[in-house]
């Protein structure tokens, strides 16, 4: 395929050496399909960040790993390729390693790979495990700083965590769950995995708000669905036909559609149903009046001051990495900030 890049600059992007390149664009045999895909997945990349290429100055390779839903994590990803030619004094250019299923073994494996290749920082979206927490200090051995994206891992060898006080956002939603529906039945919690640090801690804030505000209310689970719409409706369903007094919600995790099509299918709706995170399901959702309120955060914001923080713990931007919960916002569909568009 036609491209401008130079044979190292398709190597570096995808973590390759310069000959499997050289082989895959000259179509050489021996190369595996998957090899082959890499070279290109770096080649579109690189498409992406053209403007990137053009400038001079210090230049930074990033890798963003993440484990979350296609849906955010495209999210994340788009607003990271916006930020990458606002950021100075470096020039940075990102690599990404994107995954729907959390798997603690399989992230390590990545971040592995990455300390072994090379970078100038990782961006981590992660399950708390020790086997994370491990691959982590592996990279800060390598020389490589690691800031936690959203969720944290809080006992690593990581330089800052970027994201929402977790607790906070937590305890917001019990407050608004207790307000609008003060009579109201059982609430459900949804997370995508109990694995993730963030998600932990928004739980905790929500039955510690929930005890204080309402104290004989009930709250039920349903976690382990990694957000994903097939097995979150199976066990929502499975968790209204357990209860049919549930008549609330607090999305954790995401796959809120599914889980108001578990509500359909048991012939009810919630009262009240408060979500994270301004995606474009989220976004038709609160639009249609079918969730209540999304607590948002700044997606841009995040992995601008991420990015910065890695500049810092390379040095070329003074400081020391520090750690600073971004502000949660509270949307409903009345105040959708106007950045995101209306239109979607």
């Amino acid at each position: 395929m036609p491209h401008p890049y130079r044979i190292r600059e398709i190597a570096e992007q995808a973590g390759l050496s310069e000959a499997t390149v050289d082989r895959v664009l000259h179509e050489r045999p021996g190369v595996r399909e998957s090899t082959a895909a890499e070279v290109h997945r770096a080649i579109a990349e690189l498409d992406r960040q053209r403007s990137q290429l053009s400038l001079t100055g210090h230049t930074l390779l990033l890798d963003l790993v993440m484990q979350a839903p296609g849906r955010f994590s495209q999210q994340v990803r788009d607003a990271l390729e916006a930020e990458l030619p606002l950021l100075r004094p470096a020039v940075l250019r990102a690599r990404f390693h994107l995954d729907e299923e959390s798997d603690p073994a399989a992230m390590a494996q990545t971040l592995r790979r990455i300390a072994r290749r090379g970078s100038h920082g990782v961006l981590l979206k992660a399950p708390d495990d020790p086997r994370v927490g491990e691959a982590v200090a592996e990279l800060a051995d390598a020389g490589i700083p690691v800031v936690t994206l959203f969720t944290d891992v809080p006992l690593s060898r990581r330089v800052a965590y970027v994201g929402i006080d977790n607790r906070a956002a937590g305890a917001t939603a019990a407050y608004l769950l207790t307000q609008w529906s003060p009579d109201g039945g059982p609430v459900l919690v949804t997370l995508s995995s109990a694995a993730f640090h963030g998600e932990d801690e928004r739980e905790l804030g929500f039955r510690a708000t929930m005890r204080q505000l309402a104290p004989g209310r009930e709250v039920r689970e349903v976690a382990g669905a990694h957000g994903l719409d097939e097995p979150m409706l199976e066990r929502v369903g499975d968790a209204l036909r357990a209860d049919p007094a549930i008549d609330g919600v607090y999305s954790i995790g995401g796959g809120n559609r599914a889980t108001l099509a578990a509500f359909e299918a048991a012939g009810r709706a919630p009262r009240v149903f408060v979500a994270h995170d301004l995606d474009r399901d989220n976004r038709a959702l609160l639009r249609a009046r079918r969730v209540s309120a999304v607590l948002h955060h700044d997606l841009r914001a995040d992995v601008r001051r991420a990015c910065r923080l890695l500049m810092q713990a390379q040095g070329v931007l003074p400081g020391v990495p520090a750690s600073v919960p971004a502000q949660v916002q509270v949307v409903t569909p009345y105040n959708e900030p106007a950045a995101l568009g209306r239109t979607e």
